[in-house]
């Protein structure tokens, strides 16, 4: 059964700005019975937009984005059953013992909700702002990962390693879940993909096509095998494109696009409701049609 998600990104233009009311949205869909949602990540932003790697970047630098633990901490007291997650948060940004107490404690005020997807972000400009090398950034997060691991579990705990060494300490209290599921934004090269097996809970591709995304999770299949991981078990996560008709979002158009999807290997589907509704009234229909896709597929 496919699982259903949600993106808050832009949702504050229902209510003239007002990203408090956000919460309202979120509550509904709670209600309705959609599966997660997942919050944006950019700590500061500049104007030089030019090397995003997915084509023209979709929001201008005066975008707000707000800081992604934050959001879910308001959610999780909001909501009974909705999961938490990011769609990516920008890990290297973070000393890895913070980045480890902020998401145990979200896990416990939301007790046991979270799933969280890490990536390392595309601009510069902003490891400049928060004094982290740009340089090296794959391999900080990655080492992240293990002292995450490691603080979740072990109290005192020590970890020696290339960014981050420490010795009989004690970071608690532990999460609520034994296992943090961690999912990754990052490509499927060989290097990502072993260590997606090795740390990670699934992948989080940029990419919706059905025939460019066949092929890497095969391979992260393969790996999870290799792990004697269950490959059943890897989550994959990625959106559907929009069709227009007449300049305006089809959304039974765009979901016939659902099948080819999951055939491959997607198991579940990132819905951002501002490309389709116009408020929150029109949110409500929105929500239950999309909740009832899991009786479907």
């Amino acid at each position: 059964m496919i699982k259903i998600a949600l993106s808050l990104f832009g949702l504050q233009n229902w209510f003239g700005g007002d990203f408090a009311s956000v919460l309202d949205v979120v509550r509904l869909a709670d209600r309705k019975g959609i599966d997660q949602v997942n919050v944006v990540d950019h700590v500061i932003m500049s104007e030089d937009t030019g090397k995003y790697p997915y084509g023209r970047f979709p929001a201008s630098p005066t975008t707000p984005w707000y800081e992604p633990v934050t959001v879910l901490a308001a959610v999780a007291g909001a909501t009974q059953n909705i999961r938490l997650s990011t769609g990516i948060i920008i890990s290297p940004l973070r000393p890895a013992p913070l980045l480890a107490k902020q998401l145990a404690t979200l896990d416990i005020i939301s007790r046991g909700r979270i799933e969280i997807g890490l990536g390392t972000g595309w601009q510069r400009q902003e490891y400049d702002s928060c004094g982290v090398p740009w340089e090296h950034r794959f391999a900080r997060m990655w080492e992240q990962v293990r002292v995450c691991r490691k603080l979740w579990s072990e109290a005192p705990a020590s970890f020696q390693g290339e960014t981050v060494s420490f010795k009989q300490l004690y970071s608690l209290p532990f999460p609520v879940q034994k296992h943090i599921p961690l999912w990754f934004g990052v490509a499927p090269t060989p290097r990502n993909v072993e260590r997606i097996a090795e740390l990670g809970d699934g992948w989080l591709p940029m990419d919706r096509d059905p025939e460019k995304l066949k092929e890497p999770i095969a391979r992260l299949r393969a790996a999870f095998t290799a792990r004697g991981r269950d490959p059943k078990s890897l989550v994959v996560r990625t959106g559907l494109r929009p069709v227009f008709r007449d300049r305006s979002p089809d959304l039974e158009a765009t979901l016939a696009q659902l099948p080819d999807l999951i055939a491959v290997g997607v198991n579940i589907i990132d819905f951002n409701p501002s490309m389709f509704c116009k408020n929150i009234e029109e949110a409500e229909p929105f929500f239950e049609r999309i909740a009832d896709l899991k009786n479907s597929y």
